[in-house]
Formats: structure tokens, C-alpha cells, sequence
């Protein structure tokens, strides 16, 4: 072999690898604006706005009450125990218990995620709930009602001008149990607990280690580069990875843990679409970092939106309504249940991808290209 064969590079590799077209600033900003779009299509759709809905919405309000009492509950009682050894020993002259608490604040809410854990946790627990959240029935009648709204806005379009619609089709897709859903309440319970402790237990993990000596300020580094290297590819990797080393690690460790409870939502908002949609486990990878930079600005939206004390969880239901329209923007109809196959393998790359980004946020359902190209066939 050559020296110049061995001092050989491929270009076009070496492009892929640090390519950030599919998570740019400008993919997450679209992604965020769906969120906002979404939610307000979903306002919108009458069948939200009945007694039951009312009632439901009601009960989610006292569910947000009561996960907000059960996270403070244990530090209230870590508050009582210091106050108790105050009476005999004097904890005005040291700093100790107050860095006690506000680091169990700390893990509690940024590094166990536990009010995000059990305000999901919520929607296999509480029967009631599951109309107003994650539930097939809910983004089904969402799309249904994504649908019916883009067919009264284009009235006036040609009816060849207008995209295939997703609820038709869709709706003969059976649902089928798979790694992160299933029809059994209790499968599905266990499936959540372990997927949420395994995360919990690996970011103790991670956050322990980052106070090593000498390694512990690369921990944290290191582990989000090895997150977005696997996610988003080894572009977005190599940036985080530069900016982690000279952030400090508290603001390192709500930036890591954001950008995984907001994926960890966004998998779960999509499970009934994909609960439908058969990928395989290559397949659903390439379609997730085809899409990554909007999918993390949408999650990242509703994320943020959750965390409002009390209404959480009723903006969590809200989200699932809104992840029907965000389906009809990143993916194309679905055709015939016989043909799913051939439709998932094409669904890995977003195919309409520039042209949406493209677009300005009036003009967002502009975009009726998929039906008039099928038709040229």
C-alpha cells in the first residue's frame, strides 16, 4: 500500500459523519413552533371541549396537586429533622444542611426527573385520565380532526392539489404490542418503571462520577457526547462535547437531563403512531435522526410547558393531540395496511424535509407536493 493510499481520506464519510443538517438551530426552531401550532390546532377540535373532557381535565389538575406534594413531601421532611437537630445542636454557623437540601432539590428535580417520572407515570395509574393523554383513541380523533381542518382550509384548492389524507388509512392499522407499548395495563406499567429507573439509575451513575478526582470534570462531557454521537451524530457530539468542558456542572447536568426527558416524551407521544407503524429497531433509529432536530425542538416545547406546577399534567395530555398534527408535517399519508412495509422502509429519510423548513410559519400547511408526485407515477 501507498503512502498516499494509506493517508487516504473519504470526504464524503467524513461529511456524513459531521453533517448537523437534520439538528440545527434552525430544525429545533421549527420543531418548537409545532409545539405551539399543535397545541393550538388541538384547542381547537370541539370533541376536547365536553363534560367528560371537562371532568377529566379537573381530575388532572388535582393529579398535578398531588405529584407536587409527594416530591416536596420527603425534603419538607428532611427540612423537619434539621429543624429538630437545631434545638440541640446550633446550625446557624454552618452551611452543611443547607447544601444538603438544596442538593437533594437538586437530584430530586434535574437528575432523577422525579416529577416528570411520576406525572407520566399518571397515565397508566389513573383510568381517567387516558382520554385526555396518551392513549391511540386520542391521537387517532386528533388526526382525524388534523384532517378535517386541512380540507376546510384548502376548500377553495384543487381537490389533485391537496395531500392523501392520514386518518383514513391509518385508522386499519391494528395496534400492536411492541418494546414500549403494549394493550396490557400492567406490561405497560412495568415496561415505563423500567425504562425510567434504568435512566434514573445511569444519570445517578453519570452525576456520581462527574465529582471523581481528576476524570470527574470529563463525566459529564463525555457522557453527552456519547448521547449525541448515538442521536444526532458526531457533528452536534464534537459541540456539546467543547462546550461541556468549560461548563459548570450544574448547568451541564439540567442541559443533559432536559435534552433526555424530552426525547424520552417525544417517544412516548409517537408510541401510538408507531404502536401502529411497524419499523424495525434500524429502521425506527434512522427515522428518529432523520428527524432529530425537530422531534428535540418539539418535546423540548412541551417539556417546558409540563413543568408549569398543577396544569402539567393536563398539558400532557394536550401534547399526545398535538403529536397528530406534527405527523402530518414530518411524514408522509400512510397508504393501505398491506403496503406498510414497503411505507416504513421509505419513511427512514424525511422526505419533504427542506421544503417544510423552508417555509414560513403562515404558509406551514402549504406543502401539498406528496399526492401530486404519487399521481405522476
Amino acid at each position: 500500500m501507498t503512502p498516499d493510499e494509506k493517508l487516504h481520506i473519504d470526504k464524503a464519510r467524513v461529511k456524513e459523519a459531521f453533517d448537523v443538517s437534520h439538528f440545527n438551530i434552525n430544525t429545533i426552531i421549527r420543531g418548537a413552533q409545532l409545539t405551539l401550532v399543535g397545541a393550538h390546532r388541538a384547542l381547537q377540535n370541539p370533541a376536547l371541549f365536553t363534560t367528560d373532557h371537562y371532568r377529566q381535565a379537573a381530575i388532572a389538575v388535582g393529579v398535578g396537586i398531588a405529584i407536587r406534594v409527594v416530591v416536596a413531601v420527603p425534603i419538607l421532611g428532611i427540612k423537619v429533622f434539621l429543624w429538630v437537630i437545631s434545638l440541640f445542636y446550633p446550625l446557624d454557623k454552618v452551611s452543611w444542611d443547607d447544601t444538603l437540601v438544596n442538593g437533594l432539590n437538586f437530584i430530586a428535580e434535574y437528575v432523577l426527573q422525579v416529577p416528570f417520572f411520576l406525572m407520566a407515570l399518571m397515565r397508566y395509574v389513573v383510568p381517567t385520565l387516558d382520554n385526555l393523554q396518551v392513549c391511540p383513541s386520542t391521537f387517532m380523533q386528533s388526526l382525524n380532526w388534523v384532517d378535517t381542518t386541512y380540507v376546510q382550509k384548502h376548500k377553495h384548492d384543487h381537490p389533485n392539489d391537496l395531500r392523501d389524507m392520514y386518518y383514513p388509512n391509518l385508522k386499519h392499522y391494528r395496534p400492536t404490542d411492541g418494546s414500549t407499548h403494549s394493550e396490557s395495563t400492567a406490561q405497560a406499567i412495568s415496561m415505563f418503571l423500567y425504562r425510567f429507573f434504568r435512566k434514573g439509575a445511569i444519570s445517578l451513575a453519570v452525576f456520581s462520577l462527574s465529582y471523581a478526582p481528576i476524570i470527574g470534570r470529563f463525566v459529564l462531557p463525555a457522557a453527552s457526547f456519547y448521547t449525541f454521537n448515538q442521536a444526532a451524530g458526531l457533528g452536534p457530539a464534537s459541540i456539546i462535547f467543547g462546550a461541556g468542558i468549560f461548563l459548570p456542572r450544574r448547568y451541564l447536568v439540567i442541559f443533559l437531563q432536559t435534552y433526555f426527558s424530552s426525547r424520552s416524551l417525544m417517544r412516548e407521544l409517537l408510541e401510538p403512531y408507531f404502536a401502529r407503524v411497524h419499523f424495525t429497531t434500524q429502521q425506527k433509529k434512522n427515522w428518529f435522526r432523520s428527524r432529530g432536530g425537530v422531534l428535540f425542538g418539539f418535546g423540548l416545547g412541551f417539556y417546558i410547558l409540563v413543568k408549569i406546577p398543577l396544569v402539567g399534567v393536563l398539558i400532557y395530555g394536550i401534547a399526545e393531540a398535538s403529536t397528530a398534527y406534527l405527523i402530518t408535517k414530518i411524514t408522509d399519508p400512510p397508504p393501505r395496511p398491506e403496503d406498510m412495509k414497503e411505507f416504513a422502509a421509505s419513511q427512514q429519510t424525511w422526505t419533504n424535509k427542506h421544503e417544510f423548513l423552508g417555509l414560513s410559519l403562515a404558509n406551514i400547511d402549504s406543502i401539498h407536493g406528496y399526492r401530486a408526485e404519487k399521481k405522476d407515477e
